[in-house]
């Protein structure tokens, strides 16, 4: 899948630096001055491919802000796929989505909890009504 244009992140307020959007050759140099929230084994893949990380541990309000910032990489990669790689990139959300719960405070079971009290108070969206005002 080729490299996708993260919207702006600027109106996401940061304390220290931030993953900023990066383009092919730029993506190495980008990381390198900024950093870039990852997986929780990817310094340990990077290992067995014979490479040393060089690494951190954010902050919490650091995290916070990586993880709104990665949040909105990951909806924008999922915009940019086709059908094939969408459940793949929404699954990258839902990982997401999940990490910021849980620096909430809020488990899967309770955020599907407050998913569904909602759906059921709302609705959902499988019926695909689009509201374009009141008469």
């Amino acid at each position: 899948m080729a490299p996708v244009e993260v919207p702006s992140l600027d109106s996401i307020p940061y304390e220290s630096p931030a993953v900023r959007p990066a383009r092919d050759d730029l993506v190495q140099e980008k990381y390198v001055l900024y950093g870039k929230l990852v997986r929780d084994r990817i310094p340990e893949i990077i290992r067995a491919d014979g490479s040393e990380p060089e690494v951190y541990v954010a902050d919490p309000a650091e995290y916070r802000q990586r993880l709104r910032a990665k949040l909105a990489e990951e909806v924008a990669e999922y915009m940019a796929a086709d059908e094939t790689d969408a459940p793949e990139e929404l699954a990258d959300v839902l990982e997401v989505a999940f990490a910021l719960a849980a620096d909430l405070g809020v488990d899967p079971a309770q955020l599907e909890k407050i998913r569904a009290s909602k759906a059921k108070e709302r609705g959902g969206f499988s019926e695909r009504i689009v509201w374009t005002g009141n008469r």
